[in-house]
């Protein structure tokens, strides 16, 4: 995924929200993403831990 990618979060909803990636930050544990969506479009973090599993936050906007 990369800047200005569209996505989707999964957040405390039952459905995806869609978004656009703002940034990415690189951790050792994972990847940090800044999330805009249209309630915070000044972008929202969410972190996708390197296992995967339900550490993966943000998806490919087209993997729906």
């Amino acid at each position: 995924m990369q800047i200005n990618d569209t996505v989707y979060v999964k957040t405390d909803s039952d459905i995806p929200r869609e978004g656009k990636i703002l940034l990415i930050e690189p951790f050792n544990e994972g990847i940090m993403y800044l999330v805009s969506l249209p309630e915070y479009p000044e972008g929202i973090w969410f972190f996708n831990e390197k296992e995967g599993g339900d550490g993966v936050f943000v998806t490919p906007g087209n993997n729906i």
